[in-house]
């Protein structure tokens, strides 16, 4: 296992696994940093329930049995993020969510390709 490439430790995004039970498995450095007042990468073998509203629980709760994919934008402390959350899977059966926070700019361009 130790030649296996964490790729995403040092992306320029955080990244933020959990398993199927919502503990979470992993957190890169970006994640780590962003959750920084709630633990940082301590949080690793906590439940996200600690960390959630119940309206975001029911929401994971959504995106697990209906194998879905919740993606949304927000503002805060004046920056902009994308957030993507999405089922991970193994061998077809959900093994739990991942979620990609990516910093994007205010304006963005969009292109529409054939």
């Amino acid at each position: 296992m130790e030649n296996i490439i964490n790729w995403a430790k040092e992306l320029n995004c955080a990244v933020t696994v959990t398993d199927n039970n919502g503990v979470i498995i992993y957190m890169n450095d970006k994640s780590g940093k962003t959750f920084e007042k709630w633990g940082g990468l301590d949080l690793i073998g906590k439940n996200l329930d600690g960390c959630h509203s119940p309206k975001s629980q029911d929401t994971i709760k959504k995106l697990m049995n209906n194998k879905g994919t919740n993606v949304y934008t927000i503002e805060k402390a004046g920056v902009k993020k994308l957030i993507y959350q999405t089922p991970w899977y193994i061998n077809g059966k959900i093994a739990g969510l991942v979620e990609l926070s990516l910093v994007i700019p205010f304006e963005m361009p969009h292109f529409i390709r054939d």
